[in-house]
């Protein structure tokens, strides 16, 4: 299955936020979109990186201060994204490799198309492999 099958199932809408928006308002916005990451954006097409609740938890170990730092002194500025034509097999692998549970859907000038996560990918993956097996039973059952 490609990302681009995914993304118009779920939609294309990503959270985004700017650089300069402290940490609190990322965790009320992760909160309020119930996400695990956001996209960091000037425009909102263009990505500067990506800020997840695990970067919160790492900033906020330090202080609570943390909380009024700016999310772009927490983000993940070297961010993993995929062309809307790639498969969910090559996603897995980069997810699992990288350690990354987003990656961005962009267009080829960079443009920000949607998200994918981790979750996305299982319930993909988990509905071809029930094809399969029904696809199997069916064979079994007409020889």
């Amino acid at each position: 299955m490609q990302l681009s099958t995914i993304i118009a199932a779920k939609g294309g809408f990503v959270a985004t936020i700017q650089p300069d928006a402290t940490v609190s308002d990322l965790v009320d916005m992760l909160s309020e979109h119930g996400v695990g990451a956001i996209v960091v954006s000037v425009d909102g097409r263009t990505i500067a990186g990506i800020a997840s609740e695990r970067d919160v938890v790492r900033a906020i170990a330090h202080g609570v201060a943390a909380l009024q730092q700016p999310v772009s002194s927490i983000m993940t500025a070297h961010v993993f994204c995929a062309p809307p034509d790639a498969h969910v097999d090559e996603l897995m692998h980069v997810m699992t490799d990288k350690h990354v549970r987003h990656i961005p859907v962009t267009d080829p000038d960079g443009a920000l198309l949607g998200i994918v996560s981790i979750g996305d990918v299982v319930k993909s993956r988990l509905g071809e492999l029930e094809g399969e097996r029904s696809a199997l039973l069916d064979y079994i059952t007409q020889s």
